[in-house]
């Protein structure tokens, strides 16, 4: 079977190059004309790991080419994951979607979209990041899981997966994972934005974050993730530990000039807590906080 991947990012390269060099057919989905002409010109994605940098010719197409598509990694940001699946809907017949998106809110969106596909949910520590277009550092190892919370049965190629140098496992709770790591982006991306810093920067004032996990673990707790609540303050410590030299995603989109998923980290956060009536004001002060940020410097603030 074959694998299609929409989209050219940091952890989509990163897939798309293991899944190729392992001998499996694969297939980018770029977003238009412009693009594609641009990946063309330049041969194919660049991957670097450690010293080695290297050049792989995948083969690429525009979301408009009629091929069916069997297997689907969804890898855009979560703001364009719905007009992505809309496009796609005609050649979904009978595939299986892989949902690798920041936050929560999009996935629920694009599986109502496709009440007939099965979407399959992945959660992501891999570090990695584009140093230009089509050019993808590989940063940090880190583990991939991936779950249905309407399906507990495996899929059959997670074999193909591990072959490839995937490191993933199957899991029961993909939400509470999603939940976890949603906590984990709200007390450090949006402050690595307000300071202009990197990571381990927020490691010298302890406070803003700390305040914010008791909040955080009061939403979880409330959403029914207690789980995913236990002990976030040390895992947000160990974070910022483990890749203080690294800016986070939302600061490299800000960098960038580009829209951030704040609508599905902090925005969803706070419409969650009004849901469940929490008072959350220092998760609300840095939502409007940030909002503020991104409108002063042109970007949108949702």
């Amino acid at each position: 079977m074959s694998w299609h991947i929409l989209g050219a990012g940091s952890l989509a390269s990163l897939w798309a190059v293991r899944l190729a060099r392992a001998g499996h057919d694969v297939t980018l989905i770029l977003r238009n004309p412009e693009r594609l002409a641009a990946y063309q010109a330049v041969g194919g994605l660049q991957l670097t790991e450690e010293d080695n940098t290297q050049c792989y010719p995948i083969a690429a197409e525009l979301p408009q080419a009629t091929t069916p598509i069997q297997r689907l990694i969804l890898a855009c940001k979560a703001y364009d994951a719905e007009a992505a699946v809309h496009a796609l809907a005609p050649r979904l017949n009978g595939a299986e979607v892989l949902l690798l998106q920041n936050g929560l809110g999009s996935q629920q969106a694009v599986t109502a979209l496709l009440p007939k596909t099965r979407c399959l949910l992945l959660s992501s520590t891999e570090g990695a990041y584009r140093a230009a277009d089509f050019q993808v550092v590989f940063a940090g190892h880190g583990h991939n899981w991936l779950g249905d919370p309407h399906n507990p049965q495996p899929p059959h190629w997670l074999a193909d997966l591990h072959q490839a140098g995937i490191p993933c496992d199957w899991t029961s709770d993909i939400v509470a994972r999603l939940w976890r790591k949603l906590a984990l982006n709200c007390a450090i991306n949006p402050l690595t934005v307000l300071h202009d810093c990197r990571n381990g920067a927020l490691l010298n004032s302890p406070e803003p974050w700390q305040a914010l996990c008791e909040e955080l673990s009061l939403l979880l707790q409330a959403s029914g993730q207690s789980e995913a609540a236990e002990g976030l303050s040390t895992a947000v410590q160990q974070v910022l530990t483990a890749t203080a030299n690294n800016y986070s995603s939302m600061h490299q989109d800000v960098s960038r000039g580009q829209r951030t998923e704040i609508a599905y980290l902090l925005g969803y956060a706070c419409a969650q807590a009004q849901r469940f009536g929490l008072a959350l004001p220092h998760l609300t002060a840095l939502h409007q906080q940030l909002q503020a940020r991104l409108r002063a410097l042109g970007l949108p603030d949702s």
